[in-house]
């Protein structure tokens, strides 16, 4: 670990020596790669210089440990003992710096939650869940933007898919993905019990036209009037389009927008994100045995948290984490839990790294 340290802090003074080079602003291109690379070392750098910094602190001390001077000897046990932790924490930060980056922690998402078991109660549940991601995108300073909708008469969703752009949104909602359960009172139960429903929640990485390509042979498109409630036609021309994969089988329907290239574009976003997700589901299950990390991250047949109203709890399955918090939850404010997801992940791929 600790030459892999050193050779990335000596490529790091590589790269800053090159890029004080004056004639290097005459090579656009170049300069940018080169900070590309400054700039991802740079935190693994800043890391590594305070451990060693901890170390020769520590040293120090310990060396002053043999003094003659009781009361320097008390001072230095003092300062060994709260080294000795700041040194560890310091190396579990440049474990989790040198971890292998999930190649799509840097994209953009797209969102979609579904209801499952529980008819108009889970149906309701969607629209809320969609709501929590939108306050907490919100935070972030982070763009939602809703892409499809299937809406019921109360206020629910069957079905919305969305789109989220930001820094870094993919590697902060990645976890989300699977079986969410809600506990509750339905408005409509007269006789106060709890009901239990479920939504299902994928989380896809963006999938730009390179990350998949799509052959239009492989592609039939059908467009057809939006319909409202009841039948309704609240369109007066074909700005619905359905797109199906004809390969996979996969159908994206898109109809919110009255422009049928708007409702297009939107359509093959979604479609590319869907066979990149399903690829790389693909590609995980193949090693499966050797990633014991992905088993209870993305399997959509998996409960991974149950939101319980009548204790105002929240509790992710995962980690065994349970917070008495809901109504704060259910306004955005994840951090605790999102944070905790985190750490636990993190802690799981260090053990298969072989580095805790």
């Amino acid at each position: 670990m600790f030459d892999k340290l050193e050779a990335v802090e000596s490529r790091f003074e590589e790269l800053e020596s090159r890029l004080g080079d004056p004639d290097l602003a005459n090579r656009p291109g170049d300069f940018r790669k080169l900070s590309q690379e400054h700039s991802s070392l740079l935190k693994l750098v800043e890391e590594y210089r305070i451990y060693k910094k901890i170390r020769a602190e520590l040293e120090s001390n310990k060396e002053l440990m043999n003094d003659k001077d009781r009361e320097i000897v008390a001072i230095a046990a003092d300062e060994i003992k709260r080294l000795d932790a700041e040194l560890e924490a310091s190396k579990k930060s440049l474990q989790v710096h040198l971890l292998p980056e999930d190649p799509n922690d840097q994209k953009n998402i797209v969102l979609e939650i579904r209801a499952g078991a529980g008819g108009e109660e889970a149906a309701l549940f969607v629209a809320e869940l969609f709501r929590l991601y939108q306050r907490f995108s919100e935070k972030q300073g982070w763009k939602m933007e809703m892409l499809s909708a299937n809406p019921t008469g109360i206020g629910g969703f069957r079905e919305v898919v969305a789109e989220i752009q930001g820094q870094r949104v993919y590697s902060r909602l990645k976890y989300e993905g699977g079986v969410h359960r809600v506990q509750r009172v339905p408005q409509t139960e007269a006789q106060g019990r709890i009901h239990t429903s479920t939504v299902t929640v994928a989380v896809l990485p963006e999938a730009e036209e390179v990350d998949v390509v799509l052959n239009p042979v492989d592609l039939k498109i059908d467009v057809f009037r939006s319909g409202g409630a009841g039948g309704q036609s609240v369109n007066t021309t074909d700005s619905a389009v359905r797109i199906t994969h004809i390969p996979s089988g996969l159908v994206v329907v898109c109809q919110d927008e009255r422009s049928q290239n708007k409702n297009k574009g939107r359509a093959m976003k979604i479609l590319r994100s869907r066979l990149l997700a399903q690829e790389q589901e693909r590609a995980a299950k193949t090693h499966s045995d050797a990633r014991r990390l992905m088993v209870g991250t993305g399997d959509r047949s998996e409960r991974i948290r149950t939101y319980n109203f009548p204790q105002g709890r929240v509790t992710d399955h995962r980690i065994g984490l349970t917070l008495y918090q809901l109504p704060d939850v259910m306004e955005g404010k994840v951090e605790e839990l999102f944070d905790g997801l985190q750490a636990f992940f993190q802690a799981e791929l260090l053990k298969e790294q072989g580095m805790a």
